[in-house]
């Protein structure tokens, strides 16, 4: 009997032992997975908080890249304007201001040149934030813009699509001027201001980059700062 009692308390106390060196490894192991859950979870955080931080700089870089190149552009138009002031454009057709007109009508206005450069027109404004316009505008309006010192590129049936995506694309990238087709104009090409026109063959011909420079809110200008948004659009 005491043999026997001695034996089965001595396989308890090593079933004992066992389950406890057991629960001892489990820990061992649970401890080991929160240690390896954590220190993936900080990598995983630290290669975010990088790719953040990466991102950010470039965006920065980008930002201060974009920033500057802007100011670079700012400051050619302005040198290009203040050359152009003192130029006389060749070719360039002017009228006098004060014979124009600028009176507010309702009625239907005649102009005596095809596109109008002044005169009398309506209370409203062409939108001429840059905005290129693929029919014809009411000459009424397209006056009024250029009365506050908008540059308006017109295009007859012989312009060449070329020049046509050229000069769009200066129109996009000035406020204050505007671009829309007349046919019955003589010229393929032509920009007129207020009191001012010209007539060039191509989108590359130099004098476009002057008249631009002088012309967008240049003197010749009636109402200088005055809205060019806020008005009709086609």
């Amino acid at each position: 009997m005491g043999s026997s009692n001695t034996s089965r308390q001595g396989s308890s106390q090593d079933r004992r032992a066992r389950i406890e060196a057991m629960r001892r490894a489990e820990r061992a192991r649970e401890r080991r997975n929160r240690t390896i859950a954590i220190v993936a979870s900080t990598a995983v955080v630290a290669g975010l908080v990088g790719f953040g931080s990466y991102l950010f700089i470039r965006e920065q870089d980008e930002k201060k890249k974009e920033e500057a190149q802007v100011a670079a552009e700012q400051k050619r138009q302005e040198k290009l304007r203040e050359e152009a002031a003192g130029k006389n454009i060749d070719g360039e057709r002017s009228w006098e201001a004060k014979k124009l007109g600028r009176d507010h009508v309702t009625k239907p206005v005649s102009y005596p040149m095809t596109p109008p450069v002044g005169g009398d027109h309506d209370q409203v404004w062409m939108n001429c934030n840059g905005d290129v316009y693929e029919k014809p505008i009411p000459d009424k309006h397209a006056v009024h813009s250029l009365e506050h010192g908008a540059v308006w590129v017109t295009y007859g049936t012989k312009a060449k699509p070329a020049d046509l995506k050229v000069l769009e694309a200066k129109v996009k990238a000035t406020p204050y001027s505007l671009m829309s087709p007349v046919n019955e104009q003589k010229g393929a090409l032509m920009l007129s201001a207020w009191g001012k026109q010209l007539t060039v063959d191509s989108a590359k011909d130099p004098r476009v980059e002057t008249f631009f420079a002088k012309y967008v809110q240049g003197k010749q200008t009636p109402e200088p700062g005055a809205a060019c948004q806020g008005g009709i659009a086609q």
